[in-house]
């Protein structure tokens, strides 16, 4: 950056400054407001987000712009920055609010995939611990998905993609929760089933190795010894180095059973497929 433009820039952050003290501080009013052009309202937003710890007090100025300069290309910037501000705050449901209007009323523009990854991130950003409802998380999936699938060669869809993977692994580890819940109180049967799942539907998650150890427990625990052996021969052909399977064939040597393919339940044609490289 040139020393005009530094120049230029600290000149007009004084004039900003010095604009918001002659207001005694605090916001303009209604009056104040339609004395300025649309650029000297944007960046006194623009000065607010950057200055103050609640994203609201800029909001005030983008929403002026749109008001006093609907179709300008000011508000256009505007909105996408109200999008931006609302998330800064943590309040996801008017940031998707903004985020959405933008898509609905510029969707050709450069800033619709930032919009989109700004929606995305209203979800996202709200999961937190494996307890909570996971209808965020599936949100969060979708939308993320758009971003990827629509705009898949910027950067949102790069980090899209790495959520799009943590928020896939936040499901399995669900899943993983209540099947222990289950397996702990000896409910064998509901553990599987969710172990189940996340073999079949989250195979590619970091959760992989435990699930089939779990199930390799809770068929030994309920006597049916083929899909016990057979969990076991998938994780020692996908996972052998790790602690999983070293439990598991602790397991199943201590009973004279081997890691090995047994019978033709639903393990059987899992492992039948990855061989044939369907699976995994």
């Amino acid at each position: 950056m040139g020393r005009a433009r530094i120049t230029a820039n600290l000149v007009g952050s004084l004039a900003l400054a010095a604009f918001l003290s002659a207001c005694g501080g605090g916001t303009p009013t209604s009056a104040e407001f339609e004395k300025l052009d649309a650029e000297t309202i944007y960046k006194l937003g623009e000065y607010e987000l950057a200055n103050s710890r609640k994203g609201a007090d800029a909001v005030t100025y983008f929403s002026e712009v749109e008001r006093l300069y609907p179709y300008s290309e000011w508000a256009k910037r505007a909105l996408i920055m109200q999008a931006f501000a609302y998330h800064k705050d943590r309040d996801y449901e008017n940031s998707r609010a903004s985020a959405q209007r933008y898509i609905d009323t510029y969707p050709a523009e450069e800033d619709a995939a930032y919009a989109k990854y700004l929606l995305a991130l209203s979800y996202y950003d709200q999961i937190d611990e494996v307890g909570r409802d996971q209808g965020l998380t599936f949100q969060a999936l979708q939308a993320l998905r758009a971003v990827i699938e629509e705009y898949p060669d910027s950067d949102y869809a790069r980090s899209a993609i790495l959520k799009f993977d943590l928020a896939f692994d936040h499901l399995a580890a669900k899943e993983m929760e209540i099947g222990r819940y289950y397996l702990k109180r000896n409910h064998y049967t509901a553990a599987i089933n969710r172990f189940r799942v996340v073999v079949e539907d989250y195979q590619t998650t970091s959760h992989t190795p435990e699930a089939l150890h779990r199930l390799v427990e809770s068929y030994l625990s309920l006597g049916l010894t083929d899909e016990a052996q057979t969990a076991g021969a998938i994780l020692g052909h996908n996972f052998r180095s790790t602690v999983w399977y070293e439990d598991s064939f602790r397991l199943l040597t201590g009973k004279g059973l081997q890691p090995e393919v047994k019978g033709d339940g639903w393990l059987a044609q899992i492992y039948r497929q990855m061989i044939r490289g369907e699976w995994m």
